[in-house]
């Protein structure tokens, strides 16, 4: 038998650490949860992808009443920059969420299913996505979404 670590780096910043650029991304992820529908759970999920060019595309959470049939903020922002900009790669992401009153206390990760959808543009562009998961004080910073999801179903 042999063992195998995974370890994932993950600086920790508060908001106002991070450089302008980061602060943009991070303010216009919070900025997207405005435009959630979720009746269900209440839990306002907000992304902000930078791509190559500099755009920024935004996306929210929206639930239905057959949970399925709803999709997460992640992969409505990614979804709709590779429909709109197909051939320009993503830079960064940030997401942020909002339950009750406020912008959750801990960041926030992307569910599973957004983890691997989001790889893939990562791996189509071809060089790596840096990640903000903001909190409503602290950030956590990756240097790719690949760190999100290590072990990831690849092309074979």
């Amino acid at each position: 038998m042999t063992e195998k670590n995974i370890a994932t780096k993950i600086r920790v910043y508060a908001y106002n650490e991070l450089n302008e650029d980061q602060k943009i991304l991070v303010d216009r992820a919070r900025e997207a949860t405005k435009g959630s529908y979720s009746p269900y759970s209440h839990f306002r999920v907000g992304a902000a992808i930078r791509l190559d060019n500099g755009t920024i595309v935004t996306g929210a959470n929206q639930e239905n009443a057959s949970f399925p049939a709803g999709t997460c903020a992640e992969r409505s922002a990614c979804f709709y920059a590779g429909a709109k900009y197909p051939d320009v790669p993503f830079s960064a992401i940030a997401i942020a969420a909002w339950h009750e009153d406020d912008f959750v206390e801990a960041p926030c990760a992307p569910c599973g299913v957004c983890r691997q959808s989001l790889l893939e543009y990562e791996t189509q562009g071809g060089k790596p996505v840096e990640v903000l998961l903001a909190g409503r004080d602290t950030v956590y910073v990756l240097d790719s979404l690949r760190s999100l999801l290590p072990l990831a179903f690849t092309e074979f």
